[in-house]
């Protein structure tokens, strides 16, 4: 028989009559010949609500108990789940990830998948069970600790468990019904997608997009795995089809430009007069790096007599004063005259395989925002894509222009 992985976010399971909705869902999908395995994240807000209380408790806390507290969230939802498909006449179990086991690094908080042995719940099966799993979460084997993977974490276990069993899709279920070219809220003419290959959305994920989780669409991209994003809150009977994502050679007529993502998250600094010699960029980076802080954008201007350089970067928000921190106490290693920054900047991308072999797609851009009096501080391109930060005062003139420009509106 074929098999499926069908995950539900927060939202999904919010609620006990939503854990319902969810189990006919999952009925629709055993009625239609497949085997079947759940991955459930901790019903909406309950998550947040564990680690209140794990701060609560101590602020300097053990990360290898803080795992132990929140991965409880989705032990509850699987269970629950696993007891509404019983009620409705389906054999299902439980299975939480040490149990399976999805064996993973010893990084709490945020570990990586080592391996999953699919031997459990294959043998679940055979017995014809929905195997419910508690998403988020799995075990270090050589400590024998609870570990868990990071916010979003439960996409990640889904995919993961999609290629361990050798599923034939993936379905990840969440409260919107699939992939938009822009955020809807933003752009009302924003239309769903009917597919977008691996790469669009690796790169929609990691700009700001918030359907998925990085991490998940990476591992959907290496293991191959067709992964659909559909709404919940569909009618079961009646669920629309969402949005698929998959191989490039699987789209018959790709656009040029395929989304407009758009993050808030974003803080610039920029650093007057470094003086411009070997070592000085490693000199800056590497303490960011080495605090775990993710550098984007880098502009570099060289002084006219090229002994100084202005050195702009941008960081995440939540980093910005610690970055600054960090700067100031390398400021005689470093040698710069100043540093400025600024959090109130946002970065708007355009996404799209199909610049691969067009030429003159982001000039197209760049002559657009301008006419709309739209300042460009910092640019970024990579072979499917481009990035510009601007004030956050623009930012929804520039999703709509950049929107309307490569012809994404509904007709």
């Amino acid at each position: 028989m074929p098999r499926l992985v069908m995950k539900f976010g927060g939202t999904s399971v919010a609620t006990v009559d939503r854990i319902r909705n969810v189990a006919r869902h999952v009925a629709r999908e055993v009625a239609a010949g497949y085997e079947v395995a759940v991955i459930v994240s901790a019903m909406s807000g309950k998550t947040n609500e564990l680690v209140d209380w794990v701060k609560d408790a101590n602020p300097l806390y053990d990360p290898r108990e803080y795992d132990a507290v929140v991965a409880s969230g989705e032990l509850v939802t699987a269970g629950l789940l696993a007891i509404a498909l019983q009620k409705d006449g389906i054999k299902a179990r439980s299975w939480q990830g040490w149990q399976i086991p999805v064996v993973t690094s010893e990084a709490h908080g945020s570990a990586r998948i080592a391996e999953i042995d699919p031997k459990n719940l294959e043998a679940g099966f055979a017995k014809g069970e929905v195997a419910v799993i508690a998403g988020f979460q799995g075990i270090h084997a050589e400590t024998g600790r609870v570990t868990t993977l990071g916010r979003g974490g439960s996409d990640t276990s889904a995919v993961a468990v999609a290629a361990a069993i050798g599923a034939e899709r993936c379905d990840i279920y969440t409260d919107v019904d699939g992939v938009y070219t822009t955020d809807p809220r933003i752009v009302p003419k924003a239309r769903r997608m009917e597919r977008v290959t691996f790469e669009e959305m690796l790169e929609m994920a990691s700009l700001g997009a918030k359907v998925l989780q990085v991490r998940s669409v990476e591992l959907a991209m290496v293991h191959r795995v067709p992964t659909t994003v559909r709404s919940s809150f569909d009618p079961p009977d009646a669920a629309r089809p969402g949005t698929l994502i998959c191989d490039e050679d699987d789209i018959v007529e790709q656009q040029i430009i395929t989304g407009i993502a758009f993050s808030r998250d974003e803080a610039q600094i920029t650093l007057r007069k470094v003086k411009d010699s070997p070592g000085v960029a490693a000199a800056i980076f590497g303490p960011l790096a080495d605090a775990n802080i993710n550098v984007d954008m880098i502009i570099q201007t060289v002084s006219g007599d090229q002994s100084t350089t202005d050195m702009t970067f941008t960081v995440p928000a939540s980093d910005y004063e610690r970055s600054r921190a960090i700067l100031d106490e390398a400021r005689t290693q470093i040698g710069y005259a100043q540093i400025e920054g600024a959090t109130d900047v946002v970065k708007v991308s355009a996404i799209g395989v199909g610049m691969r072999s067009h030429a003159g797609v982001a000039a197209k851009a760049f002559r657009a925002l301008a006419e709309k009096g739209i300042n460009i501080r910092a640019i970024t391109t990579s072979e499917i894509k481009f990035s510009v930060l601007i004030e956050a005062a623009y930012t929804e003139l520039a999703v709509r222009t950049l929107h309307s420009l490569y012809g994404l509106d509904q007709a």
